[in-house]
């Protein structure tokens, strides 16, 4: 029986921000030290998956991961994988938007002066109809919001509900199917099991 394709879901390195807290929708922060060592021990977890595609986001913190772990070389950017764009919240940290608007929910309520909660499932499920159409396994570099929401999409639970799927830094995951096509299935999630100190 032929084997049913599987998308990985490789989440960018450490960088200054995700160490502190701040959301880093648009802003083009590099990786880290430890980012840049977590990205190469990820290439290492990936050796010997054949990946008909490789798609990064163009944010360099993504396209860095990518080019580390060992796929820059075949890798095509998509605007489609880029974080959430957090608009008046990008830079600022989930507490301190939280004084001012304390119910505030990015997977409810998206951000002011970015992007809507509505808008980010739609790039969603944009992404989630290429991806099963495509042939063979595909590997993605993206960012911690936008995959949560890809990944309630690929099993079909509303966008709000990525919430429910935490991402690390550095970290794989993989959606799949079980039995046929029309049984999509999160197979791996966050697993940072490859990342160091």
């Amino acid at each position: 029986m032929e084997e049913l394709p599987q998308v990985y879901l490789a989440r960018h390195g450490e960088t200054a921000w995700s160490v502190s807290g701040q959301h880093t929708g648009r802003t083009d922060i590099p990786l880290t030290e430890r980012g840049q060592r977590n990205a190469v021990q990820l290439g290492r977890r990936l050796l010997g998956i054949p990946f008909a595609q490789v798609l990064t986001s163009p944010l360099q913190r993504a396209w860095q991961t990518c080019e580390l772990a060992g796929f820059g070389a075949v890798a095509v950017t998509d605007a489609e994988l880029m974080e959430v764009d957090y608009g008046l919240y990008e830079g600022r940290c989930s507490q301190d938007i939280r004084l001012e608007a304390p119910d505030w929910d990015l997977f409810r309520d998206g951000c002011p002066g970015g992007e809507s909660s509505a808008a980010i499932t739609d790039r969603a499920d944009r992404l989630v109809q290429r991806l099963r159409d495509a042939q063979g396994n595909v590997l993605l570099f993206s960012h911690m919001h936008f995959l949560r929401f890809l990944a309630a999409r690929w099993i079909r639970l509303p966008g709000s509900e990525g919430r429910r799927f935490l991402l690390t830094t550095a970290s794989l995951s993989v959606l799949g199917y079980e039995h046929t096509l029309d049984r999509p299935v999160i197979r791996l999630w966050n697993d940072d099991r490859h990342v160091g100190p």
